[in-house]
């Protein structure tokens, strides 16, 4: 039998399920078991009962379809009764549920992403106290909404066969990802997914601060505007003093503070006297932050001191004419300056939240910035993100692209449905708006696409009254909440959008994909991904990507030898994307040998490692051409200020968009974004059998550079030539062609090379002769067609020294596509999947837990292309 839902504790609801053998599972795949139970919870045993372990996301449905009660008994204490209230407080509640306080209700429960409190202090006994929350089964409860929603649908009913997931998520306010997406398995959590406390008072209750920088350059005047969220017993006249010491600004408000809960705002100007640093973007500055202190006062008598972080920056989103265009432009002005953005797309880092922890967290985030990015986009369709994930981005200068939590479906707008939203906006805009790092916030993920381009099959006849729907849900109720909230950040309806002009079509554009206008979301597989004729010259790139498969350690975690094979049934079962599988290989073989070992598991590693590749070149190419594309306006299209990829990080061990595979581990992608996102960046491409060279820079000053372009024989690891251009000045913020010469001409001048025996390498230099930026690469052929390519039978030495870990290579031979792997030992390498045109090169490798030089020579492999055909 399995154990009855209502006999579960809130102890073991918070560690897990237990199961007949004793072991708790489910909830945390790593808790132990009950001592007393005598159960086998051996590694093997926790493993088999991981909720990511093979079909198990399939096995364990049933708990989603049950309701839950979680109960605990606590002691009342007498000073808490003797305040003149006392809250119950639940930070996150995941989702509908009842909640009682010694057998009387005390209210419910719909939405994830709200706080909610209760008065307690009549109901709390001097001794044992019962609370219990009773959760409704979210499946069950989104389809009752769902039948009730008889008038017309609000479609889509189901996610596709391939997600395995459930129905009607769009009627539940919760982790919209969680009944499945393509990336990541149905799994609908239930329980109290943040914290839940006690809190008493007799005067009031601090229950937030936020603060806007604001400027006003009419007078070049910073001011500061703080929000105070409290809740007051009775109502009495105080004074709120303000201050920011290191900036000599101080100033008190006499207040009459009323009973209930309410916001008072203060707003102050800043010593102008006192210079201001300002919060930079990574990349661009600094990232200096000011103490704010708020303190309140009853008469002579101190009721309130807190203390929180000040970041001054501005930002604006600028919409405007562009010159040769019928458009308008796209891009972010930080503190006055343009920015380009380079990044990608978060989703949630677990299905159970609980799992993130802060270490995982910054391991993410400090990859995103190691890898030159300055930009996360945070996806609608998972959660709004724990605190410290946003004061990392504030830390190390990601900015945040905030999307409020809709996506790829229409949503009801009965009362009840649209004030727990407003409810939920309110509370997550008062929470977040002091973050610098957040700098647009998006009303929902592809909603106006889903409408514009129909993908629902809505007839022509009901297309208005679902705009309508549209309009009243994401412009009157969520827009107005947020730009009363916030003036300080720009607020669209969607992404991808056309921005201005959609709200002049009435906030549904005719064609949201106009590359003409706002940001674009762009996907094709069939397509050859290394021809960037492919892709749209966009204003800016929110979405695009290619899957690949995670490493072969990250997967045996969490499978069997049997489904080591590209056709089992587990490789189909962890795919959620239609035809993903083949996809890959598909494109893969346009440029590729795909691997064709008699050997099963080699030949399912080789696979592993050819979609890698893949991806990595595929998205490179399309990167390198937003890059390429700020300066230019070709036919009305280009002024290209953004590329976000989809997507950063993984849910699970599955094949994905993601460049970080589940657990931290980079892939091929994220190495190859490292160059890609560099400050300074030479990109080549064709174009009529004309090669181009241009100078990317992010820099805030000129650099005068040339480009070096190296031409190598397949065969051979000396250079066959190398050609240099003059000497030319790139912009901050530009970029500039610096080199170009017609192919043919270019392997006539070296000899002895043809497009197939011949590969180029290039860098730039500035007028010293000193290398800026990385090295690049430009194949003249497919891989595949290559002629000349050997073995390169490279030999490795690891060694250690003061500064760390190094990996020694020495090659007999070009090899492309160099891949040191060191299984699970957590770490990373300084470059990985790289070209290796030298007989030797030496790579660090950070460890993120003890090793050795012994343990790190005995799991270390190296894989190139050859090593496949």
């Amino acid at each position: 039998m399995r154990p009855n839902p209502t006999d579960v504790t809130e102890e073991s609801a918070r560690t897990g399920l237990q199961n007949r053998s004793g072991c708790f599972v489910f909830f945390n795949p790593l808790t132990l078991a009950d001592p007393n139970s005598g159960a086998d919870c051996s590694p093997i045993t926790i493993r088999w009962h991981d909720p990511y372990f093979r079909f198990n996301d399939l096995l364990y449905r049933w708990i989603a379809l049950d309701n839950w009660t979680y109960t605990t008994t606590f002691t009342g204490s007498p000073q808490i009764r003797i305040k003149h209230k006392v809250l119950l407080i639940f930070d996150g509640v995941d989702t509908v549920a009842s909640i009682s306080l010694n057998g009387i209700i005390l209210g419910k429960t719909d939405n994830m992403f709200r706080r909610y409190d209760f008065s307690v202090r009549d109901l709390l006994n001097d001794g044992d106290n019962v609370l219990e929350v009773s959760f409704f089964s979210p499946i069950l409860y989104a389809s009752k909404q769902w039948k009730a929603h008889s008038s017309y649908t609000v479609p889509p009913e189901c996610p596709p066969d391939v997600q395995k997931g459930e129905c009607h998520v769009n009627f539940i306010r919760k982790e919209q990802s969680s009944f499945s997406w393509d990336w990541g398995p149905s799994f609908p959590t239930v329980g109290l997914w943040k914290g839940v406390r006690l809190e008493a008072f007799d005067i009031l209750q601090f229950i937030q601060l936020s603060s806007l920088p604001l400027y006003n350059h009419s007078c070049s005047q910073w001011r500061l505007q703080a929000e105070l969220l409290v809740d007051v017993v009775q109502t009495f006249d105080g004074k709120v003093e303000l201050s920011i010491p290191e900036l000599d600004s101080k100033q008190t408000f006499q207040m009459r503070f009323l009973q209930g809960r309410l916001n008072y705002n203060f707003t102050f100007n800043i010593n102008q006297s006192r210079e201001v640093k300002l919060w930079w973007p990574s990349g661009h500055g600094d990232q200096p932050f000011y103490l704010l202190t708020v303190r309140g006062f009853l008469g002579r008598f101190l009721i309130l001191s807190k203390e929180s972080k000040v970041f001054f920056r501005t930002v604006e989103l600028v919409q405007e004419p562009v010159v040769g265009s019928p458009g308008l432009s796209f891009y972010f002005r930080v503190n006055g300056r343009q920015v380009f953005l380079k990044g990608s797309n978060w989703i949630p880092a677990h299905s159970f939240q609980d799992q993130v922890t802060p270490a995982s967290l910054r391991n993410l985030l400090r990859s995103t910035a190691d890898a030159n990015m300055n930009a996360l986009r945070v996806w609608g369709g998972g959660v709004y993100e724990q605190d410290l994930f946003y004061d990392i981005c504030d830390e190390l200068g990601i900015m945040i692209w905030q999307d409020f939590m809709f996506a790829c479906a229409m949503y009801p707008t009965e009362d009840d449905f649209i004030q727990t939203v407003r409810e939920e906006v309110a509370q997550q805009v008062q929470r977040l708006k002091s973050h610098p790092s957040i700098i647009i916030w998006s009303g929902n993920n592809e909603n106006e696409a889903a409408l514009a381009t129909n993908w629902f099959s809505i007839p022509a006849s009901l297309k208005p009254m679902y705009i309508k729907d549209y309009v009243t849900l994401y412009v009157n109720n969520i827009r107005q909440i947020v730009q009363e909230e916030d003036p300080s950040r720009p607020f669209l309806v969607s992404s991808p959008t056309n921005g201005a002009e959609s709200e002049q079509e009435g906030w549904v554009a005719e064609n949201p994909y106009d590359p003409r206008y706002g940001d674009v979301h762009f996907y094709s597989y069939v397509l050859d991904c290394w021809d960037w004729k492919t892709f749209p010259r966009t204003r800016f790139a929110s979405e695009y990507g290619f899957q690949s498969w995670p490493s072969f350690s990250t997967l045996q975690s969490v499978s069997v030898q049997e489904d080591w094979s590209y056709s089992s049934d587990f490789t189909s079962h962890r795919q959620h994307h239609e035809d993903g599988n083949q996809q890959m290989l598909q494109q893969a073989a346009l440029h590729f040998i795909l691997p064709n070992s008699t050997d099963p598991l080699k030949k399912f590693t080789d696979s592993l490692y050819i979609t890698q590749i893949m991806q990595a070149e595929c998205v490179k190419t399309q990167t390198e051409f937003y890059r390429r594309s700020q300066s230019e306006v070709i036919e009305g299209k280009g002024h290209t200020m953004g590329a976000l990829y989809w997507q950063l990080n993984d849910i699970w061990q599955a094949p994905s968009w993601s460049s970080i595979e589940f657990g931290g581990k980079w892939k091929m992608l994220h190495y190859f974004a490292q160059n890609f996102f560099a400050p300074v960046l030479p990109v080549a491409f064709e174009d009529d059998d004309t090669l181009f060279v241009y100078a990317v820079s992010d820099l805030n000053r000129g650099l005068k550079l040339r480009a070096v372009v190296i031409v190598h024989s397949w065969s051979d690891l000396d250079s066959v030539c190398t050609l240099t251009s003059n000497l030319l000045l790139v912009s901050g913020g530009s970029a500039v062609a610096i080199f170009k010469q017609s192919v043919a001409a270019l392997l006539a001048g070296c000899g002895r090379c043809t497009r197939l025996t011949c590969l180029l390498t290039f860098h730039l230099q500035n007028e010293d002769g000193i290398q800026q930026g990385p090295n690049n690469h430009h194949f003249l052929c497919s891989p595949k067609d290559a002629q000349g390519l050997q073995r390169p039978n490279i030999t490795a030495k690891v060694q250690e020294d003061d500064s760390g870990f190094t990996v020694t290579l020495h090659s007999a031979a070009v090899a492309p596509f160099v891949w040191l792997d060191l299984g699970n030992i957590p770490g990373r390498f300084s470059s990985n999947g790289f070209l290796m045109v030298t007989r030797n090169a030496t790579i660090s490798f950070d460890a993120w837990y003890p090793t050795s030089v012994a343990e790190l020579s005995r799991s270390l492999t190296v894989t190139t292309l050859m090593d496949v055909y």
